[in-house]
């Protein structure tokens, strides 16, 4: 472990993140802590405020030491493999990934029994993102099955009992201004520092952004290449977000911000049906309905709305597919009061929702 830790230390982080800002010294941290059980089996949970760098941080630590594990693996949306599958589809795909072959456990038991015949021993570096409880119980219970210096990490955001049993809690803080105001300026100037005659305008954005890299990352990205009247158009609606709701709706900005409504349904068609799948697939689908999906997704990739993995698959924030998602209810929602209306009224009755009367 001594020999990971030098080697990381002196390591550029890659593939985590494309302005990773403030990462490098987070990382130290959380290597710092592997050495001190660098002979045992080391849980690590990495903690945080939704859209704060947890799972960028856990893929920095992924890429820099997996070269150093006989089995790795990063698993990312576990929920959506869990929901899909059942009970033994993170197994399977967990066996699979890191066997390098395909694995059909049947049931959950025997998954876990596979585990323990094909995983006993070895050196093994294991990243869950987001996690439900009942995996992370049972990499936790088989920790005595892998071998010396293996590395279990998970990113949570709660469950306190589950982050209880790790041997290192690692909490995600914010954003100070310095790093805030850099990592805005990074996707809104393509530099470090803000152009000088911006730079107020960039400070009373951050001042509203509260250091989550993620509101700082959308923002930016749909302020790059923006004039001053643009900012503080942006700056009004942020001063009109109120507390309790303040982060949703930050996010929601940019997606207001799209030129036109086909950029808006792609969007929303990609967080509900097509995040982890293939981008040429995606695209070949959503070309054949008429759709110019080649153009959508490059825009949608430069607002930092979507983003594409390194397998080629789009993948998207889990807060921005809530996001979205949230968007197409309330679209469902009116929907089906017009139709309602609509039927009240020919009919002859009429109807309301609310306090407020609609009239066609």
């Amino acid at each position: 472990m001594d020999k990971i830790v030098k080697t990381v230390l002196n390591l550029p982080v890659l593939s985590a993140t494309k302005f990773p800002v403030g990462l490098q010294s987070k990382m130290e941290d959380l290597i710092r802590a592997m050495k001190n059980k660098s002979t045992e089996v080391c849980r690590i949970a990495i903690c945080g405020q939704g859209g704060s760098g947890k799972t960028t941080l856990a893929k920095a630590i992924y890429h820099q030491i997996h070269g150093r594990f006989t089995e790795k693996i990063f698993i990312e949306d576990i929920r959506k493999v869990s929901g899909i599958r059942g009970d033994s589809g993170l197994l399977e795909q967990l066996l699979s990934d890191v066997l390098k072959t395909m694995v059909e456990t049947g049931t959950f038991e025997m998954g876990r029994r596979m585990i323990r015949e094909r995983l006993y021993g070895k050196r093994v570096l294991i990243v869950l993102d987001d996690a439900p409880p009942l995996y992370v119980s049972l990499l936790w219970e088989c920790r005595h099955w892998y071998g010396g210096g293996s590395v279990i990490i998970i990113t949570k955001t709660h469950d306190l009992q589950m982050i209880s049993q790790a041997d290192s809690i690692f909490q995600v803080e914010l954003m100070n201004t310095d790093e805030s105001l850099e990592l805005l300026s990074w996707h809104a100037f393509r530099e470090a520092k803000p152009k000088e005659d911006y730079l107020f305008l960039a400070e009373r954005v951050v001042s509203y952004c509260g250091g989550l890299p993620l509101a700082l990352e959308v923002i930016g990205s749909y302020l790059y290449e923006r004039t001053k009247r643009e900012w503080n158009r942006v700056l009004l609606k942020l001063k009109k977000i109120p507390e309790h709701i303040k982060f949703d709706q930050i996010l929601k900005i940019s997606f207001d911000g799209l030129c036109n409504q086909m950029e808006k349904d792609l969007f929303l068609d990609l967080c509900c049906s097509f995040v982890g799948k293939g981008r040429a697939y995606v695209t070949k689908i959503l070309n054949g309905c008429g759709i110019d999906a080649d153009s959508g997704i490059r825009v949608l990739i430069q607002r930092s709305l979507i983003r594409v993995n390194n397998n080629k698959k789009l993948g998207m924030h889990p807060l921005l597919r809530q996001m979205g998602r949230k968007i197409i209810g309330e679209i469902i929602d009116e929907d089906m009061k017009l139709a309602i209306v609509r039927t009240f009224l020919i009919y002859g009755f009429e109807t309301s929702f609310g306090s407020g009367c609609f009239l066609m």
